[in-house]
């Protein structure tokens, strides 16, 4: 039976399409603990621009969004906690707010777990940019192509339109004889 890929939700914050780092941990087969931990390890390699961590006011407005419990309700007797928000009430509380990984910091990630599927996941997209870059490189000269096309093209309408010329006095009818003037010469 072939395993059921993780669903993951893309969520824009800040402006930015993001995924949260419970959801992108299921991608990559490995615990939230876990990517969090390798993130914490490995800081320099992302930047603000590829991973931010929620702000309470944002973290708030997601579990609102999303979970299904109120704020009066205590955590510990809840039964349906977000998913979004945690995997469990005791390792997520407000002070532990998620993290939001970018398209870079995903790919990122992906380079910094050994999971099978994060490795996977990794030679994936390093494929993909390289099925990329040779698209490119066949349109590169499939546009090059065409404009040496269009030079010719251009040239040939000047030589037409050259030729065209030319030819529009031959294309007018002939002038009329002069015709012998009748009556008498004075």
């Amino acid at each position: 039976m072939k395993e059921k890929s993780p669903s993951i939700r893309i969520l824009t914050i800040r402006n930015q399409k993001v995924v949260l780092d419970a959801d992108l941990a299921a991608v990559y087969g490995v615990t939230t603990r876990r990517l969090n931990e390798q993130l914490r390890r490995n800081r320099k390699r992302f930047p603000s621009d590829f991973t931010f961590q929620l702000t309470a006011d944002e973290f708030e407005s997601l579990r609102s969004q999303i979970a299904t419990t109120s704020l009066s309700t205590s955590i510990s007797s809840s039964k349906m906690w977000s998913q979004i928000a945690t995997t469990s009430p005791e390792r997520r509380r407000k002070t532990h707010r998620p993290w939001a990984f970018t398209e870079h910091g995903a790919l990122q990630a992906a380079n910094i777990l050994r999971s099978d599927r994060a490795i996977a996941m990794s030679v994936y997209v390093i494929r993909a940019f390289v099925e990329l870059r040779e698209k490119i490189a066949a349109n590169a000269a499939i546009l090059k192509r065409l404009t040496e096309i269009d030079k010719t093209l251009l040239q040939h309408d000047t030589a037409l339109r050259d030729i065209y010329r030319e030819l529009l006095p031959l294309l007018a009818p002939p002038p009329e004889p002069p015709r012998r003037q009748i009556g008498f010469i004075s």
